[in-house]
């Protein structure tokens, strides 16, 4: 029963918007963080359905039941895989499974549907075709793609190679590929599950979407930089950004919350992190000029956000339009702060910024407002052949979305520092040492000077030949000139 009493916890905060449901769940410390995690997200994703069958059969009146226990117990006993509770509730909640399904099959033909998944809006519907695959990232610091693959093809899976284009993506049963933009992503079905797998369960792979793999991917610190996770937990990211660095250098990665802190510490033990600084700390409060920082050259900024992208996690249900923008602008502006926090490290030559959320508010409204605020700095234009853009006017971000890119909706941008004055200057330079030395140096620039004797052989060697004559060797022309100035020399002798 614990698993329900949890999960109904989590949906009461969600409700309240007391923070995302993936921070709730991961924060909950459950032992199966799996199982409540699917169980949290499906109740949610059904919520409106599962209210109106608790309304319409006065299920709270008859059980004394609080509506969110009500709906995960509803929801497993009618659309999961059934009651995983013994005792008292489940008797409770099997004598009113009859008139629960009645209702459930009333709301079926009066809409003319026939499975669960018809009952849900347009915009929550997710035929079984358009589920996303499951991405798994190779964890470098342990293995090789080339090794995984190997491992994976002896355990039963079959490997059709790299993938082409978007529609490779879409694969069943043990089939699997390596991902077409992203080196060291693996991609299966949509249901496979690694979470008792000997690969992840020895840090060999991580379980990531792929748009989560994009921050640390195209920030590119090379090894033996120093770098920042700004909002590091739960850590994925940041045992990312440490496999891109092959584990030298120095990572520092912060995050607000202990508890989140701690679950991250596991992680990147055995995920085989050991350049890591882990601090329990608000990023907004780390001194940009303290010693420590002065030669940190890249920041990953992945802040707070409404977590709207996150397919799982999408809240239609009706809100109140006042509250959601009010709490839409009070996120904006931390994550404002936050990359303008993020800007004032004097090293700092790349950072880049991303979210979990479609809004543009939090996206573009954000990079551009920090832009305007922050002259010194431009966007970078990340990977042409992506097939989903910024909104305009800043197409150099990246955005993804489940039916485009295959991925959880989410938003990547690259900031980079420019000095418009330096680079004037280097252009100048380059083009003046362009226009003042020749394809080959003159040779008096690489010879000693010549002499007498050897200066008047070039003049002579140097001289056209005319037209229709052969050339003359260059010893012979020395021999005629010495016979002339001593012919000369005689004349004036007997004047």
């Amino acid at each position: 029963m614990a698993l329900y009493m949890k999960a109904a916890e989590i949906l009461e905060k969600a409700e309240r918007k007391q923070a995302a449901l993936k921070t709730l769940v991961y924060d909950s410390k459950f032992a199966n963080i799996k199982q409540l995690f699917a169980l949290v997200c499906e109740t949610q994703k059904f919520s409106s359905i599962l209210q109106e069958i608790i309304e319409s059969t006065r299920l709270l009146k008859l059980t004394r039941l609080k509506m969110p226990l009500a709906k995960v117990l509803v929801y497993d006993l009618l659309m999961g895989q059934g009651l995983k509770c013994g005792g008292s509730w489940k008797a409770l909640m099997m004598k009113h499974r009859s008139r629960l399904q009645a209702e459930l099959a009333r709301m079926k033909v009066k809409q003319k549907v026939s499975r669960n998944e018809d009952l849900l809006p347009a915009n929550l519907q997710q035929p079984a075709g358009d589920q996303l695959p499951r991405y798994v990232r190779v964890n470098t610091l342990k293995t090789t793609v080339e090794d995984a693959v190997d491992y994976l093809k002896r355990d039963g899976f079959s490997y059709l190679g790299q993938a082409c284009r978007l529609e490779d993506l879409s694969l069943k049963d043990r089939h699997f590929v390596r991902d077409l933009h992203l080196p060291e992503l693996l991609v299966f079905s949509p249901k496979t599950d690694f979470h008792d797998h000997f690969l992840y369960k020895a840090g060999h792979i991580i379980l990531q979407d792929k748009a989560s793999c994009l921050p640390a991917f195209l920030l590119n610190p090379p090894p033996g930089s120093q770098v920042i996770d700004a909002c590091a937990a739960p850590g994925n990211k940041t045992s990312h950004l440490a496999a891109v660095m092959k584990n030298r250098g120095r990572l520092f990665a912060f995050d607000l919350d202990a508890k989140r802190l701690a679950t991250m510490s596991t992680l990147l033990l055995r995920a085989g992190v050991t350049c890591q600084q882990l601090a329990n700390q608000d990023f907004l409060k780390v001194d940009p000029d303290g010693l420590q920082y002065k030669d940190v050259e890249f920041i990953l900024l992945d802040p707070s956000c409404s977590g709207s992208g996150m397919v799982c996690l999408r809240d239609d249900s009706p809100a109140d339009q006042e509250k959601e923008k009010a709490r839409l602008s009070s996120l904006a502006s931390f994550q404002l702060r936050c990359l303008n926090h993020g800007l004032r490290f004097p090293g700092l030559k790349r950072l880049v910024y991303s979210t979990c959320s479609v809004h543009r508010q939090e996206n573009e409204d954000v990079v551009a407002a920090c832009l305007q605020q922050n002259p010194g700095f431009r966007l970078v234009s990340l990977l042409a052949q992506w097939p989903e853009r910024g909104l305009d006017p800043l197409p150099q971000c990246l955005r993804a979305d489940p039916t485009k890119t295959r991925t959880h909706g989410f938003f990547v941008a690259l900031l980079e520092k420019h000095s418009e004055d330096g680079k004037q200057e280097a252009a100048v330079q380059i083009s003046e040492q362009e226009e003042a030395t020749p394809c080959s140096p003159p040779e008096s620039e690489n010879k000693p000077a010549a002499s007498e004797d050897e200066s008047e052989a070039s003049e002579v060697e140097e001289t056209a030949t005319p037209a229709g004559q052969t050339d003359v060797p260059p010893s012979k022309k020395r021999r005629r000139k010495r016979k002339r100035k001593k012919k000369k020399k005689n004349t004036a002798t007997a004047e």
